[in-house]
C-alpha cells in the first residue's frame, strides 16, 4: 500500500497510510530501526452512539494531502454512519523529535452527542518484541513505551485537560488481538503496565452539541531515554502544540520556497509536485548523511528485505537533486557519508545502511569460480558526478580539497584501473537495475562522464599527473563505447556485453533505457547526434506502453512486478522522466518542449494526491506498485523541472526563469 504521507525532521520519520494511520515510525536513523516492524498499526477511532469505526472501516471516506508548500499532513474524514467528521493535521516538529496530530472533531448530528476520539499504539521496539514495556505514568498522566534506549511517550490535550482514559496491553501473543478490542465498549481498562509484545490506547471523551466543533491535539515525543522524553512532553506543555504545528509549518513553507523560480509554461499541479517531491526527499535524507531510497515497510510484505537503505546510485542522483535547488547542506552530508564507506580499494559496496554500517545484498564474490567484486560501478561514478554538481552550484573548493584523497582519488583511480584490457571498458560489473553482470553501456557512460569530472578536480587542485591520466582514460572508454557498444544494425546502444575467456565478445541486444540515458546525461554523444537520435526513436517504439496509461519501461522483458504479459514491463517514474529530459536537452524553440510537457503531465496524473511517487506503475490501471515514496523518483521529477527552467534561459525564452542557474 502507498504511503500517503512520510513526515519526518532528519532523526525521525513518520510514515502513513491512505487511512491516516501511522504505519512505519524510523528512530533515531531515517530508514533504521522502524518501531512498528513493518506490520504494526498506529489506529484511530471514533466512538459514538454505541458503534466504533477505527479509520480503514469501510464507513470512512478518508482523503489525505499536504497542506500548501509545506510538510504537515491535512487529512479529512468522513462519517455518515457515525454523523462525524474529523480534520486531522499532523507533523513531525522541525527541531525536536515530536510527532503532532490536531484533530477537530465536528458533530454532524441535530443532537448533543460525547464523540470518544481514540488513539492506538503497537510497537515492535528495536524491530524486537523481546524487552517491551508500557505503562501508564500516574504522575505525569502519560503513557509510556520503552525498551532500552527508544523511549516513545504518548499524550494528549483538549479544553478539558490531558486524556481521559488509557490502558495498555499486549497483542498477538496468548491469545490477544490487541489493547484496540478493549476500545469496542466505548471504555478502557485502565490496565497500568505491560510487558512483552505491548500496545496501549488512549482517548479523549469530547462534549458537543449539535454541529460543533473541538479540537483535539496528541502529540509522541520520542527520546533515548525517560527523562528526556519527559522533558520533550514538557516541551509541548510549555509551548502548546498548537505553536508546534504552526511553527513546523511556516519553517518547511519557507525551506521550499526559499527561491523565487518563474514556473515558466507549468501548470499548478506541476508546480505542486515539484515542491512536494522537495518534501519527500528531504523525510528521506538522514541527518547524518544517509539518504535512503524509500520509508515503505510494505515492502517487506512481498520480499526479503525493504528499501531502507543508502544505495550510492540512488542517493548521488537525489544529492544532485539537493544541490541543483541550492540545499547544498543536505548534499554535503551525503558525501561526507560516502568518503566514509568507500573500501580502501575505491569502490562503493552494494548498499550501506544509515549508520554507515553494510547493508544486505545478493551480489556474490565468486562468479563461475572466479573471484568479482560484487559491485555495480556505475555507483561508484555517479557519486563523483554528482559532487562535480555539487562543485559547481556550491563553489566550495575547501570541501572538495578535504575530500579528494579519501573520496575522488580512490575511486578515480580504481575506475582508471578496473577496466578490461581488450575492450578498455569498465570491468564487468552488476548493471543499475541490479541484475545482470557484465560491461553496461550504462555503467560505461557513467565511469566516463566520472572521469571527466575527476579530471576537472585534479586540474582544480594542480594535481596534472591525476588530470592526464584521467582524462585519457575517460577517452579510451568514450571510444570504446562508439565501438563496442553501438548497433549500427539494430540503430540503438546495446544493453551489455560480456567478454569469455577465450576473448569472444557476447552481445546483450534487450534495449534499454538506461543505455540511451547514459549516452546523451554524461556526455558520451550529443543529444543531435544520429545514433542517440535513432536510438530514441527505438524507445519510442519499443519501450512506450501502448495502453491507456504510457509511460516508459526500464528495458524489454522486464519482469520485475510485471503481472501481465502483453506490455514490455511496468512503466517507471524514473525512465519516463528520462526521455523528457533527452527532450530538453534537444529543445531548440519553445514549440520543442511539446514532449517535455505532456511526460511532466503524465508524472503528476500518477502521483497520488499527497504527492507521492512510487517505482513503478501498473500499466493498464495506473495504480502504484513496488516502494512508494521511492525517493529516486521525486529525485528525477525535481531534476527534470530544473533541467526544464534552466534550458528556457539557455534559449532566452524565460530571462531568470531559475535563480539559481549557472549557465554550465
Amino acid at each position: 500500500m502507498p504511503k500517503s504521507l512520510t513526515l519526518g525532521n532528519g532523526n525521525m520519520l513518520v510514515g502513513m497510510d491512505k487511512y491516516a494511520q501511522v504505519r512505519d515510525l524510523y528512530f533515531p536513523y531515517i530508514g533504521l530501526e522502524n518501531h512498528l516492524g513493518g506490520h504494526y498499526t498506529h489506529r484511530v477511532g471514533v466512538f459514538v452512539d454505541h458503534q466504533l469505526n477505527w479509520f480503514g472501516h469501510p464507513n470512512w471516506n478518508i482523503n489525505t494531502t499536504l497542506t500548501k508548500d509545506s510538510l504537515v499532513g491535512e487529512t479529512t474524514a468522513e462519517n455518515n454512519a457515525l454523523g462525524v467528521t474529523l480534520s486531522l493535521s499532523d507533523t513531525v516538529y522541525n527541531e525536536k523529535n515530536i510527532f503532532l496530530r490536531a484533530v477537530t472533531i465536528q458533530n454532524k448530528s441535530d443532537r448533543a452527542r460525547t464523540v470518544k476520539l481514540f488513539f492506538n499504539h503497537e510497537f515492535e521496539i528495536y524491530e524486537s518484541h523481546r524487552g517491551d514495556t508500557a505503562y501508564y505514568d500516574p504522575v505525569h498522566n502519560v503513557i509510556v513505551h520503552y525498551n532500552g534506549k527508544r523511549v516513545f511517550l504518548i499524550n494528549g490535550a483538549s479544553g478539558a485537560g490531558g486524556f481521559d482514559d488509557y490502558t495498555t496491553g499486549i497483542f498477538k501473543i496468548e491469545g490477544r488481538e490487541g489493547s484496540y478490542k478493549d476500545a469496542e465498549d466505548g471504555l478502557l481498562s485502565k490496565n497500568h503496565i505491560e510487558h512483552g509484545p505491548t500496545d496501549s490506547v488512549i482517548g479523549f471523551y469530547v462534549e458537543l452539541q449539535p454541529n460543533e466543533e473541538k479540537t483535539v491535539y496528541y502529540w509522541m515525543a520520542i527520546a533515548k531515554s525517560i527523562k528526556e522524553a519527559l522533558g520533550l512532553n514538557n516541551y509541548v506543555l510549555l509551548k502548546k502544540p498548537e505553536h508546534l504545528v504552526r511553527t513546523t509549518k511556516d519553517y518547511w513553507r519557507a525551506w521550499v520556497s526559499k527561491y523565487n523560480y518563474s514556473f515558466y509554461g507549468l501548470t499548478q499541479s506541476e508546480i505542486t509536485l515539484f515542491k512536494r517531491s522537495l518534501l519527500v526527499m528531504r523525510t528521506h535524507a538522514d541527518n547524518r548523511g544517509a539518504i535512503i531510497a524509500s520509508s515503505d515497510s510494505d515492502m517487506l510484505q512481498d520480499g526479503r528485505d525493504t528499501y531502507c537503505y543508502m544505495w550510492p546510485r540512488d542517493g548521488a542522483f537525489s544529492a544532485q537533486s539537493f544541490d541543483i535547488t541550492g540545499e547544498h547542506n543536505v548534499a554535503e552530508r551525503f558525501f561526507e557519508f560516502c568518503s566514509h564507506v568507500i573500501t580502501d580499494g575505491g569502490y562503493f559496496m552494494h548498499k550501506y545502511r544509515p549508520d554507515e554500517s553494510l547493508g544486505s545484498s545478493w551480489h556474490p564474490w565468486v562468479r563461475n569460480g572466479k573471484i568479482e567484486f560484487p559491485i555495480q560501478e556505475d555507483e561508484t561514478a555517479l557519486v563523483l558526478l554528482a559532487l562535480w554538481k555539487h562543485y559547481e552550484q556550491s563553489r566550495d573548493l575547501e570541501f572538495i580539497e578535504r575530500v579528494y584523497d579519501t573520496l575522488i582519488k580512490q575511486a578515480a583511480d580504481f575506475m582508471v584501473e578496473y577496466r578490461d584490457q581488450k575492450t578498455r571498458l569498465p570491468k564487468a560489473s552488476y548493471d543499475l537495475w541490479e541484475e545482470k553482470f557484465g560491461i553496461h553501456t550504462f555503467t560505461s557512460a557513467s565511469v566516463y562522464g566520472a572521469l571527466i569530472a575527476a579530471a576537472k578536480f585534479a586540474k582544480l587542485l594542480g594535481k596534472e599527473k591525476s588530470e592526464h591520466a584521467y582524462t585519457v582514460a575517460a577517452n579510451e572508454i568514450r571510444e570504446a563505447i562508439l565501438m563496442y557498444l553501438y548497433d549500427e544494425s539494430q540503430g540503438f546502444f546495446v544493453k551489455m556485453i560480456n567478454i569469455t575467456d577465450e576473448g569472444t565478445i557476447v552481445y546483450d541486444h534487450t534495449l534499454d533505457m538506461s543505455s540511451v540515458y547514459g549516452v546523451f546525461a554524461f556526455g558520451v554523444l550529443s543529444v543531435d547526434d544520429p545514433r542517440l537520435v535513432q536510438t530514441i526513436k527505438n524507445v519510442e517504439n519499443r519501450l512506450v506502453c501502448k495502453t491507456g496509461v504510457s509511460g516508459v519501461v526500464r528495458y524489454e522483458g522486464d519482469r520485475y512486478y510485471r503481472s501481465i504479459e502483453d506490455v514490455p514491463g511496468n512503466p517507471w517514474f524514473i525512465t519516463t522522466l528520462w526521455l523528457a529530459q533527452y527532450y530538453i536537452e534537444r529543445a531548440k524553440k519553445e514549440s520543442d518542449f511539446g514532449e517535455v510537457h505532456k511526460w511532466l503531465a503524465w508524472a503528476t496524473k500518477y502521483a497520488t494526491s499527497s504527492g507521492v511517487l512510487s517505482e513503478q506503475i501498473h500499466p493498464h490501471t495506473g495504480a502504484q506498485l513496488s516502494a512508494a515514496p521511492l525517493t529516486w523518483s521525486h529525485s528525477e521529477y525535481v531534476a527534470t523541472i530544473i533541467k526544464y527552467l534552466n534550458r528556457l534561459e539557455e534559449l532566452g525564452i524565460c530571462l531568470k526563469c531559475n535563480p539559481l542557474y549557472t549557465g554550465e
